[in-house]
């Protein structure tokens, strides 16, 4: 993932001197806000990248002498059917909901989304013999 991670910084070195040349361009605090944080998220996914890259080591594709049956074979598991989502989208909606009516029904919102999102992340590890 280190070419990967050398993109988001290009990005992030690309963005910062737009930034710099926006503000001196148009003194617009709210435009160059956006862009600084534009910046800040390349950083974190590019760094995020090559911190992964170094840990996992070289994938078939990161070879130059790579060939498509070098990638072969399982990548990873995805769960096949899982109803957690459904609720997770529905909570956090009526988080943003509650964000705009009322403090009451952004904790209610939080307190299914809380349980919800638990429900996703430990959906497998309840029973880890269960077949499907």
């Amino acid at each position: 993932m280190r070419i990967e991670a050398y993109l988001f910084a290009f990005v992030a070195v690309f963005l910062a001197l737009c930034d710099v040349v926006y503000w001196f361009m148009s003194y617009d605090p709210t435009g160059t806000t956006a862009i600084a944080l534009a910046c800040g998220m390349s950083i974190i996914i590019g760094s995020y990248a090559l911190v992964t890259g170094r840990r996992t080591g070289m994938r078939p594709e990161d070879l130059v002498d790579g060939e498509i049956a070098d990638a072969a074979g399982e990548v990873g598991f995805f769960s096949p059917h899982s109803w957690w989502p459904l609720p997770t989208a529905f909570s956090a909606a009526l988080v943003a909901v509650g964000w705009i009516f009322g403090w009451w029904l952004f904790l209610i919102g939080m307190v299914f989304l809380i349980g919800s999102v638990a429900g996703l992340i430990l959906e497998y590890y309840a029973n880890p013999n269960y077949d499907f």
